[in-house]
């Protein structure tokens, strides 16, 4: 698959896909949106991607929209905000529903879109040094890729409400302090953490893995009567697996065990 706006690459059973428009902060434009969304799609039907690991190029994770796009000059149309919405939509939910673990390694800056695109993976690891930011009110618009939906599940309404309306900053272990993120590694050892990270988690139960990530989608609107049955069935489905059968057999040999991901 041709690229314009991102990197791919792959060791381990880990996709690594780096967003690569450093000039401009990695902000978005449709093109690399597109390209990220069918990224995700194509590690979905890869039986050799175990695990995603999600980046920025340069100094910034991404800085959100390219205004360049969606604002243009002077006396020129105004776009319809709601149709490059949209588009980004299709990119959160196959981070969503990408049944594998998504790891966002942020190595800088993340606003508006950034941020939220980072906190639609599975896990966070973020550089000591990068922020994240709910930019859009300072451009007299609303959190979207999710923002409205993720972002007062991690950290709670009040807290939620803030960010979005007074557009502060977040540094990064202040994030992982409120839940939002999962770990800090300092800049420098990032990638290092982050990757190390990734290929334990392709080297996890996969099918399990990607088990866990359904119920758990479901469960933010399902009640407690309609989720019992879901892990019911899902429980059905991941005692069928190869992985299922290596586990029990490790442990009654007390030996570590060797998923494959099947």
């Amino acid at each position: 698959m041709d690229n314009r706006f991102i990197l791919r690459s792959a060791d381990a059973g880990v996709l690594t896909l780096t967003m690569n428009r450093p000039e401009v902060l990695n902000s978005c434009n449709r093109g690399m949106v597109t390209e990220l969304r069918q990224a995700f799609e194509g590690a979905g039907a890869d039986a050799t991607v175990r695990a995603v690991l999600l980046t920025g190029a340069g100094r910034a994770f991404c800085a959100g929209q390219d205004l360049a796009e969606a604002a243009p000059p002077p006396g020129k149309p105004v776009p319809d905000i709601g149709d490059i919405v949209v588009g980004y939509n299709g990119l959160i939910l196959a981070i969503r529903r990408l049944e594998k673990p998504v790891v966002a390694a942020v190595n800088g800056v993340a606003a508006g879109a950034g941020a939220n695109i980072a906190l639609a993976a599975d896990f966070v690891i973020a550089s000591a040094e990068a922020s994240f930011i709910q930019a859009f009110v300072k451009i007299g618009l609303i959190p979207d890729n999710g923002g409205t939906f993720f972002l007062p599940r991690l950290v709670g309404l009040a807290r939620a409400t803030s960010l979005a309306m007074l557009g502060g900053k977040v540094a990064a272990q202040q994030a992982k302090d409120w839940g939002m993120i999962h770990d800090v590694a300092p800049a420098e050892a990032l990638m290092e953490t982050a990757g190390r990270f990734a290929r334990q988690l392709a080297g996890q139960p996969t099918r399990a893995l990607g088990l866990i990530k359904r119920a758990f989608n479901a469960s933010l609107g399902s009640d407690l009567e309609a989720q019992l049955a879901l892990e019911a069935r899902l429980q059905r489905e991941a005692g069928r697996t190869s992985d299922h059968t290596e586990g029990v057999r490790a442990f009654q040999e007390k030996r570590a065990p060797s998923f494959t991901g099947r």
